[in-house]
Parts: C-alpha cells; sequence; structure tokens
C-alpha cells in the first residue's frame, strides 16, 4: 500500500516476514511497474482491473463515435449503442448489424481494432503466466520447536506437500536471524546459514521435518527462551525442489520470529496405525505440539 501526503514524502508500506516494513523517499509511482503488478496481484483484484480498464477503454471510443456524425449504420445515435457497437469491434466479434458508414467512423473503428488486438495479446499472456509459473504448495507448521531428538537438542521444523505428488531432490536451507551491536554500538542484523542433519531428501511426498542439531559450534547454543526474545531471533526456512507434476523447479519459505519458537516442545506425530497397508497420516495434528518429557 502506498500514499503521498501534500506536504510529506512518499511512503510504501509492506508486509515482509511478519513485520511491517515502511520506506520513505523510493521515488515509484503505480504505472513505473505495472507488469510486476499485475502478476502479482491476487485474481479478483486482477479480473477487477482488467474489467474496469475494459469498460474504461470501451467508454472512451465510444464517445468518440457518440461526437461524430452518425460515423456507424443502424446505430440509433444514443451512447448506449454506440457502446455495444465499440465492445463488438474491440473484441473482434463484429456481429454485423452495425458498421463504419464515414470516413469518421472508420478510421476511430480502425484505431479500436489496433488497439484491441493489442489489448487481447496482453491480456492472454497475463493470464496464461498466472496460471502457469510454478507455485510450491508446502504446508510449514505454525510453530518451530526446540526440543531432543536422538539423544541432542535440536531446532526442528516441520513441512509437508499438500499436492501430495512428488517432488524430487528437495533441498532446504535454515538461516537464523537476531540483531546485534557493532563495535561502534549500532544494531546490526546478522543471518548466519544453520547446519542441518538432513538438508536434502531424494523425495518430498508427505512431511518432512527439518532439524538443526544444537552443538557447540550452532549460534543457538546456550540460547534460552529469553536470550532468543532479546536478540529478537527469527528463523527463515526455505525448501526448493523439482515438482515432477508440473516439470518446474518450486519454492517456498516461511519465517518464524521468536513468539513462533517454542523451547521444550516436539511435535505431535502425525503418522498413525492404520488396518490394512497404507501410509495414514493425520494433517489434522500437523500444527499441534506437546511438552517434550
Amino acid at each position: 500500500m502506498s500514499n503521498r501526503t501534500h506536504n510529506g514524502p512518499k511512503t510504501r508500506r509492506l508486509n515482509l516476514a511478519g513485520r511491517e516494513v515502511e520506506s520513505i523517499g523510493l521515488e515509484t509511482d503505480f504505472w513505473s511497474d505495472i507488469a510486476h503488478r499485475s502478476l502479482t496481484v491476487s485474481w479478483p483484484l486482477f479480473f477487477g482491473g482488467a474489467t474496469l480498464a475494459f469498460l474504461t477503454l470501451n467508454c472512451l471510443f465510444a464517445t468518440l463515435y457518440f461526437v461524430g456524425d452518425k460515423p456507424i449504420a443502424n446505430a440509433p445515435g444514443d451512447f448506449l449503442h454506440y457502446l455495444y457497437f465499440s465492445i463488438q469491434t474491440l473484441t473482434t466479434v463484429g456481429y454485423g448489424g452495425m458498421f463504419p458508414q464515414t470516413h469518421y467512423g472508420n478510421i476511430v473503428a480502425s484505431v479500436e481494432l489496433y488497439t484491441g488486438v493489442f489489448i487481447t495479446a496482453l491480456l492472454t499472456g497475463l493470464i496464461f503466466y498466472r496460471f502457469s509459473r510454478p507455485r510450491a504448495r508446502i504446508l510449514f507448521a505454525q510453530r518451530a520447536v526446540i526440543a531432543m531428538h536422538d539423544g541432542k537438542r535440536c531446532l526442528m521444523l516441520r513441512a509437508a506437500n499438500e499436492r501430495l505428488n512428488a517432488i524430487s531432490a528437495p533441498l532446504a536451507k535454515v538461516w537464523l536471524s537476531t540483531t546485534t551491536r557493532t563495535a561502534e554500538g549500532a544494531p546490526f542484523r546478522r543471518f548466519v546459514e544453520l547446519p542441518l542433519l538432513r538438508a536434502q531428501s531424494p523425495l518430498f511426498v508427505l512431511s518432512w521435518t527439518i532439524i538443526h542439531p544444537i552443538d557447540e559450534t550452532s549460534p543457538l547454543h546456550g540460547m534460552d527462551e529469553g536470550g532468543f526474545l532479546a536478540a529478537e531471533g527469527s528463523v527463515l526456512v526455505m525448501i526448493e525442489g523439482f515438482d515432477e507434476g508440473s516439470a518446474q523447479t518450486v519454492r517456498a519459505r516461511k519465517t518464524y520470529l521468536s513468539s513462533d519458537i517454542v523451547f521444550g516442545h516436539r511435535y505431535v506425530d502425525v503418522l498413525e496405525p492404520s488396518d490394512s497397508e497404507r501410509v495414514r497420516v493425520n494433517y489434522a495434528k500437523f500444527h499441534l505440539t506437546e511438552p517434550d518429557n
């Protein structure tokens, strides 16, 4: 969201990793990056904007027809019928009931046809890209946990493939972000990649618990919940892999703020016994944690 006040600089606000960021003095406007906005807005806003542009353009050409001297044959002469003709022309439908009968009408209709070809191609390309761009449907647990695993204290983050298809050679990376002080006393945001017990897997189909062992070399070593809060700690996890269904590389990420990390808890097991040989995964328990006894 952006706005400009009469006496102040231009500001932009966005939500980044759970925090609201405000930028001031960045000289941008709506039209400077209209292509990116068209590709990233939600579907309702995209279709709403396309519909508004379509109606606006047709109203403009209908006004040009309206101010002419009977430029369209078989048109009663009111604005609404010129609007109907404009829609037929812009979409290259051309029913034939109304048609240009003067030089002025033919010139305006030719310009509208030329415009319609570009508008149709542009809209088709945008819709195709929005449908075809690779997107991962990876579900991350709402909270990360720090608990014992195989006799060691570990940071654990659980993820699941919502599509239940095969993602080949998925690679996970985890970063720890904390606020420290430089020698000059200035605050500095520090990012450290955390080594994982298993950073890559042959396939990602159901669920995957990403584990970072907290040993003497870990930046989390000796840090309790109070220390993590004081350092404004956060954890960023990213998963990348090859989606065999779409034959494309997909990525997903999740940021856990200090309030999203639970010390002394572990995830509730989502695997349940089944009467058949099938593997039963209960995703209703996916976000649940329990005390690590």
